[in-house]
């Protein structure tokens, strides 16, 4: 059986990742959409008894494109690379998108990519699938440049859920609307933030509420405010609450990071890596006026955070 493998650039490609079924994307958050195409394209690539393969980019190309006004991410790259290993796909090539990628017509991309670099025994794309700096890449296209180069190409049919097609971008505006159930619909799964915990200014424990923070490495995040949350450390799962965003109080211009205060926790968790999952919004991330008046309302954040999960106990 192939071992899974990360692949940066076809310059890194070798013999064992050529020749496979290949899917191609951004797979922002591996949602249900996603996943049905990646089903489609494992089961092929088992029947033909070749490597599945998924190809990405970094940046994203609307990243390129977009710069810092890009929508933010649901996942890092890391974190998707992960995802896409564990619904069993073999092989995950990551090609830079920079201007040599962005000029590639379609034709320049079928030759260059996917018959030289990977040699691809078939592809199988969204109905809706276009590609090319000309744009003119598109099923119909695939289909007659398969037929020339020996490869098959087949597409999938665009997922809904309640007669809505599942998208990265609708997945956002359910999360930025604090709508947690029905992320995880459209997920497959709770929505997640993974990290590793880094060492802040220590503010929280000088105010008896020591946070684990995490930095997203990215210029926006699809959530902001301050949420009831599980977190996942060593294995074992606590209760928390958390802050995402900015730091208004105590900083200016900041990126945004994760911070996570544990209910009756008192581990050193430096250096480890943690996965939380966001439960209910309590609030907007605010400004306060003072420091004194931030740690009142983190304590009555608390409370909020603890009041929540004793109710769904007793719910449940």
């Amino acid at each position: 059986m192939l071992q899974q493998s990360f692949v940066h650039g076809l310059h890194n490609v070798r013999a064992p990742h050529r020749g496979g079924v290949l899917t191609i994307g951004s797979f922002d958050g591996v949602h249900l959409g996603h996943q049905q195409m990646l089903s489609a394209l494992i089961a092929r690539a088992r029947a033909m008894g070749v490597p599945a393969v998924a190809m990405t980019f970094e940046p994203q190309p609307y990243e390129y494109f977009s710069g810092e006004r890009a929508p933010a991410r649901l996942m890092r790259l890391r974190d998707k690379v992960q995802a896409l290993f564990d619904v069993g796909v073999d092989v995950v090539v990551c090609l830079p998108f920079n201007a040599k990628l962005r000029h590639l017509t379609a034709e320049q991309f079928v030759q260059q990519v996917l018959v030289e670099g990977l040699s691809i025994r078939h592809l199988v794309v969204g109905d809706d699938f276009r590609f090319g700096c000309d744009r003119a890449g598109d099923f119909a296209y695939l289909t007659q440049a398969g037929k020339d180069a020996g490869f098959g190409v087949s597409n999938t049919p665009t997922f809904c859920v309640e007669q809505v097609r599942v998208s990265s971008t609708r997945i956002r505006e359910v999360l930025e609307a604090g709508d947690f159930a029905k992320a995880a619909q459209l997920l497959g799964r709770p929505y997640q933030i993974a990290g590793r915990v880094v060492r802040g200014k220590q503010l929280g424990r000088t105010l008896g509420v020591p946070t684990a923070n995490v930095h997203l490495h990215r210029y926006r995040s699809p959530l902001a405010g301050v949420f009831a949350v599980c977190c996942v450390v060593d294995g074992e799962q606590f209760n928390g609450v958390a802050n995402v965003g900015v730091r208004p109080t105590v900083e200016l211009d900041a990126k945004p990071i994760l911070e996570v205060h544990l209910f009756d926790f008192a581990r050193d968790i430096y250096g480890r890596n943690v996965r939380v999952s966001f439960c209910k919004k309590l609030r907007d991330e605010k400004k306060f006026e003072s420091v004194e008046q931030l740690k009142t309302q983190i304590y009555a954040d608390i409370g909020a955070g603890k009041a929540y999960f004793t109710a769904q106990d007793v719910t449940h």
